[in-house]
């Protein structure tokens, strides 16, 4: 009895992997005892029987045709929703796929970021605009747990008050405070825990206690602190860390020597902006005999201090990054070892991780050397100082560090080889403009100041980028697991709906786009260096581009060009650069053999991950706390009237940029010369009666209506219309105008990545706020601050 239950369970397995491995596919009964040699009479009868019985079991089903197919179970999707203050929602569940609609009936009040579970109720349809749609099944993790904003105090029910939240993406929501908590005075700024979410009773109301109070509203800086607790960025330094870093030494011992190489001697400078209070990098270079450049970029060894496992390690760890926030930084170290003993001062001792360079002609690296030494700074150079020395040919400056002065100008010199070569392997350099934001005591903002970026800057971001290359190269041809700086190939859609957008100005790619090259970008940006296009096509490549990310596997570099990156300069703000360091010190101590490879191989994923995410938070609190002191600086100047550039077109209105770098949204319900219509192709707006056309990079005047600095929007509308370029171009009427001028303002928030701009065009959308990723590793080396 046992042998013929074996021989069915079997039989059944067979047909079932059959049918699985051709899952899709229907086969008739014959063709099934075909293939597995049992098509004569006897044995035919159990194939047809243990089909039965799979039918039963729900394991296989009979097609109109009579045939057999597997039933294959879907596995539940799960992405991430971004929700729309309308309503309705978008998951984002597959990186190549078009995101899922969500109607507002079918999201089961998911809020913005929440990871979600859905079903599919109508997929896409392939060579049209229409995408899938969804519901959403379960809410797996809510994003929000805690929410920031203005206490209003108000006894309504059970409820002691109301927080006023500052959130852009809960800006349509109400959140009323329970007495579990603290219980603040109105108009304090605090954070509350949140114990009900949106339900079908009370779809927009959200309810949990306080858990602290950040401030006065009216209070200085605590606007910014608003915006820290917002984005969940850990800034008061545990108890122990600050203890373990009040140990350590503010000089080098002599024990701490043994086994480093002591480069004292050499003339090292650190060159960094003038407000900079940790300085990282020192470099020296010099001319050798044979014609080569000697380069010597010599790194703050924090990693000497900072020991695995120790209350330091795990507080760097979970902050990932320092945070540049206007008129502070949140350290990923404290002060002691940041601006303290591993900071690079000049005249002190300090422990460092070097890379010494042998660079030929032609910029390529022929010779290099990686090892623990000590070093001296000779001086504590500024950017300003340098190119006053390089560009300005400065006599005093000169006459001031004249001992240095040669150095300086080798290394201009090697600079314009490095740049050279880096341009001839095709790496691209987007000049996109960095504004600096002055404040008051108060911490008001006083002016924006574009920051200058000059030969000296362009300089250290030269030998930082080789550095990193000769790095990561080194490591990777060891075939040791290593942590990487990845910037992976644009996706072919995304590319091709950039080529599309080109053709239509009559601007060609040469090269294959099935298998683009970074080089056949920067032609594109040579070609239209100086023209009205540049910016408008600068903004399309940036937003067809990936984002760059660290990673235990060597993808590339795409924007620089780089077959192998990583980030070893800066490991006073970022771990990934203390990890690398480790990583070094622990294959020269233990080798690379097997036993030395597997005590890092399952560690660095996690490391890669987690120090991403952190690195986008630290972005996006940046951009946050920029973006409301660029609103609160505008304030000040409503109904002035500024000359911009067009920087988005949507179908909701202009978004434009100020020679400053303030954007701001000229809503269509303002642009009342003609009603206009939004051409997807073109991503233009064309006026139906004057044909007049907006584009990206278009210049235009417009006039200051209206500023929110809690929802960090700047409203413009256009000043004489008339002036506009007319187009020959022309848009199909669409006679159903539904919501043309009627958009709720913060549809500004798909422009802003809220909603992830899918909904407008997946491949086109994507904010030039991202545009650090990709066009200039070196570029947040000069925003280090005290």
């Amino acid at each position: 009895m046992t042998t013929r239950t074996n021989n069915k369970q079997q039989l059944a397995d067979k047909i079932l992997k059959y049918l699985t491995d051709n899952a899709g596919v229907s086969y008739s009964a014959e063709r099934i005892a075909y293939h597995l040699g049992m098509d004569n009479g006897n044995q035919f009868t159990p194939v047809v029987q243990t089909l039965a019985q799979l039918e039963r079991d729900k394991k296989v089903q009979v097609t109109d045709k009579g045939e057999f197919e597997a039933v294959i179970k879907q596995q539940p999707l799960t992405g991430t929703f971004h929700g729309n203050d309308k309503g309705f929602g978008f998951v984002d569940y597959d990186p190549d796929l078009p995101d899922m609609y969500i109607n507002p009936d079918h999201t089961m009040h998911a809020l913005n970021g929440d990871q979600v579970t859905l079903k599919v109720l109508r997929p896409g349809k392939p060579g049209t605009d229409q995408g899938p749609e969804g519901q959403v099944t379960s809410i797996v993790e809510h994003n929000y747990t805690r929410v920031v904003g203005e206490f209003k105090q108000e006894t309504v029910g059970n409820y002691i008050g109301e927080i006023l939240l500052k959130d852009k993406k809960l800006s349509t929501y109400r959140f009323f405070v329970t007495d579990q908590g603290l219980k603040p005075m109105d108009g304090q700024v605090v954070t509350a825990t949140v114990a009900t979410y949106p339900d079908d009773d009370s779809p927009k109301v959200m309810t949990g206690a306080v858990t602290e109070v950040i401030g006065d509203k009216d209070e200085p800086g605590i606007d910014i602190m608003s915006v820290i607790y917002a984005h969940d960025v850990p800034h008061e330094f545990p108890k122990e860390a600050l203890e373990q870093a009040n140990k350590i030494p503010l000089h080098v011992l002599p024990e701490e020597k043994k086994g480093r190489e002591d480069i004292t001697d050499q003339p090292l400078v650190t060159i960094d902006a003038i407000e900079s209070k940790d300085l990282d990098d020192a470099v020296v270079a010099w001319k050798m005999d044979n014609g080569h450049y000697h380069l010597g970029v010599h790194i703050a060894d924090v990693s000497h201090y900072v020991k695995p496992g120790t209350p330091l390690d795990k507080e760097a760890f979970k902050r990932g990054t320092s945070v540049y926030l206007t008129d502070r930084v949140v350290p990923m170290l404290p002060k002691r070892l940041s601006n303290g003993i591993c900071s690079l001062n000049p005249g002190e001792e300090r422990l460092a991780m070097s890379c010494e360079m042998e660079i030929d002609e032609q910029g390529k690296i022929v010779n290099h050397r990686i090892f623990p030494s000590v070093m001296r700074s000779h001086a504590r150079m500024t950017y300003k100082a340098v190119n006053r020395i390089l560009e300005a040919h400065d006599s005093k400056t000169i006459a001031e560090y004249k001992d240095l002065v040669p150095m300086f100008e080798t290394m201009g010199e090697l600079h314009r080889i490095l740049l050279k070569n880096r341009k001839r392997r095709g790496a691209i350099d987007f000049e996109a403009p960095e504004a600096k934001i002055i404040v008051d005591e108060k911490g008001h903002p006083t002016d924006i100041q574009l920051r200058e970026r000059g030969l000296a800057e362009r300089m250290i971001e030269s030998f930082m980028l080789a550095a990193n290359e000769t790095v990561a190269e080194h490591y990777f041809k060891e075939k040791v697991p290593f942590l990487y700086r990845i910037h992976e190939t644009p996706d072919k859609d995304r590319i091709k709906s950039f080529v599309d957008f080109l053709e239509v100005f009559g601007i060609n790619v040469h090269g294959d786009i099935n298998n683009v090259k970074p080089k056949m970008l920067q032609n594109v940006l040579k070609d239209v260096a100086g023209k009205p296009e540049e910016e408008m096509v600068q903004v399309m490549m940036l937003r067809s581009m990936q984002q760059a990310k660290y990673s235990d596997e060597e993808l590339g570099h795409f924007g620089l060009g780089a077959p192998y990156y990583t980030h070893f300069t800066s490991p006073i703000r970022r771990y990934p650069d203390d990890t690398v360091h480790r990583l070094i010190k622990w294959y020269d101590a233990h080798g690379k053999g097997e036993h030395a490879k597997a005590r890092w191989r399952d560690k660095l994923p996690e490391i890669a991950e987690h120090t991403s995410v952190t690195e986008r938070r630290g972005i996006d609190t940046e951009r946050d706390v920029d973006s409301m002191k660029k609103a609160e600086y505008m304030e000040d100047h409503i109904g002035e009237t500024f000359d911009a550039v067009v920087s988005s077109v949507m179908k909701f209105g202009l978004f434009v940029a100020l020679p400053n770098t303030v954007e701001g949204l000229i809503h269509i319900s303002v642009m009342n010369d003609d009603y206009y219509e939004y051409s997807e192709k073109h991503l233009a707006l064309i006026g139906r009666k004057t044909h007049r056309i907006f584009q990206i990079g278009q210049p235009i005047q417009v006039k200051l209506l209206r500023v929110d600095k809690d929802l960090r929007e700047v409203d413009f509308e256009i000043v004489h219309p008339e002036n506009t370029p007319t187009t020959k171009i022309r848009v199909p009427h669409d006679d159903r105008r539904g919501n043309h001028g009627h958009f709720n303002r913060r549809d500004r928030n798909k422009h802003n990545g809220h909603v992830n701009n899918r909904q407008i065009n997946r491949g086109q959308s994507r904010h030039h706020n991202n545009s650090r990723d990709h066009h200039s590793e070196g570029r947040r080396h000069r925003r280090r601050r005290s």
